[in-house]
């Protein structure tokens, strides 16, 4: 179905443990606007899509998701990298550890486990699209929040590219949204 290639997207590079940036960062592995529930909702919305390109332009998007996800993954687990009980504990995260011990899980940086109720799908392509287009603007905004939590030059690199992805995703949707509001209003569609 795809060709995997076993390497990021754009690359990961941390200096060091910095478990409290874990924390924030977690939010956007399994919190309401992170990288799991943007990839679940796009990929579920496209069924109800009605043209082939609006359909390609959600699985597209959808699987990039998945691509942030494994990033987000990444940055969270080099943080944590050999975190001692007692700094995990320290950074907010014993409750974490006491679950997953350094394994990652889905939840949002208040501890929140990741929930389904994140994942919007009305079935009309508009809505549906306009929905998209502010989940973007979301993770856009948050992952600006993030770069301003941290001074780790890579972190910083990965979440500016990150960033950059989610505002190119808005632009797709809105012309995704153009062009489906036309195959809408076309006299025969109906």
């Amino acid at each position: 179905m795809w060709i995997y290639e076993k390497k990021l997207e754009f690359p990961v590079r941390v200096m060091g443990k910095d478990i409290a940036m874990a924390k924030y960062l977690i939010t956007q592995y399994g919190g309401p606007d992170g990288e799991l529930s943007a990839s679940l909702r796009y990929l579920n919305q496209r069924y109800s899509m009605p043209t082939e390109r609006a359909k390609a332009v959600l699985t597209d998007i959808g699987t990039e998701e998945l691509a942030h996800m494994e990033m987000i993954a990444t940055m969270v687990y080099k943080l944590i990298k050999n975190a001692t009980p007692q700094e995990m504990e320290e950074a907010g995260l014993g409750g974490w550890y006491t679950q997953h011990d350094n394994g990652l899980f889905w939840m949002d940086s208040n501890g929140v486990p990741w929930s389904a109720k994140y994942v919007a799908c009305l079935g009309d392509p508009v809505t549906d699209l306009h929905e998209d287009m502010a989940a973007e603007e979301k993770a856009r905004a948050t992952y600006e929040h993030l770069i301003n939590l941290t001074d780790d030059p890579g972190i910083i690199e990965a979440l500016r590219f990150l960033r950059e992805r989610e505002i190119v995703h808005f632009q797709r949707f809105g012309e995704t949204l153009n062009h489906v509001q036309e195959k809408l209003n076309e006299k025969k569609y109906y």
